[in-house]
């Protein structure tokens, strides 16, 4: 019987050859653990990076020359912005953010110490803080990661009964491939949610959604068919 641990795994819930950030991932056993180490893996990148494919307009920033960025964007290093992606009006990058490529970062939204594959949409008033976003995943209108805990106290990730210690104060979330968040919804700290798996509208996620799942409400979550 599988443990419930193995779920939550790296290679269970994010396909590397998505992210740039395959190397820093690579290295945990759970994708939460790189969160430490966003910063310098984006330093150490960037300066890596074609000058004949990203520009680099200002200190610790580099944005693909195939990216559409708005000019009443914002972007504060340390951040790459990959081929293909759209940040759109007034979004507001505070650093330590690597953004794959065809993504698109949205009106109002606002990213810091992020790592998002490639394809992730986050397009509407989303705030997306200390989390990884999977490829090809969607946060709907007004959702958010709150990443840190009202106590202030350390967060830890719960599942089926079981937590595992985080080790910081600030986490928002881990969204495996795939998944799809509904508009207004919050994922508080430490929640993790597997592959495939869909949130519901308004929804208050705490914890882990397994793979393939619908989560409706606290205590209502459905296998998807």
């Amino acid at each position: 019987m599988e443990n419930v641990f193995d779920s939550l795994k790296t290679e269970r819930l994010l396909d590397l050859s998505h992210s740039a950030a395959a190397p820093l991932l690579s290295r945990f056993s759970y994708p939460w653990e790189a969160l430490d180490w966003i910063k310098a893996f984006i330093l150490e990148l960037g300066n890596t990076l074609p000058q004949d494919e990203y520009d680099h307009p200002k200190e610790d920033v580099w944005i693909s020359k195939e990216a559409k960025v708005a000019p009443t964007a914002y972007i504060h290093g340390p951040a790459i912005i990959g081929k293909g992606t759209e940040v759109r009006h007034c979004a507001f990058i505070r650093g330590s953010a690597l953004v794959g490529e065809n993504c698109v970062v949205g009106n109002s939204t606002e990213l810091k110490n992020v790592i998002l594959f490639d394809n992730v949409q986050v397009p509407h008033y989303n705030y997306v803080g200390d989390s990884i976003l999977g490829y090809k995943s969607h946060m709907g209108a007004g959702s958010i990661t709150s990443n840190v805990k009202s106590d202030k106290s350390l967060v830890t990730v719960s599942a089926m009964g079981e937590k595992i210690p985080v080790n910081r104060k600030k986490m928002g979330a881990v969204l495996g491939d795939h998944v799809e968040v509904g508009c207004n919804s919050v994922l508080n700290p430490g929640t993790v949610i597997g592959r495939n798996s869909q949130v519901y509208p308004l929804s208050s996620v705490r914890g882990f959604v397994p793979e393939g799942s619908i989560y409706k409400k606290a205590g209502e979550v459905v296998e998807k068919r």
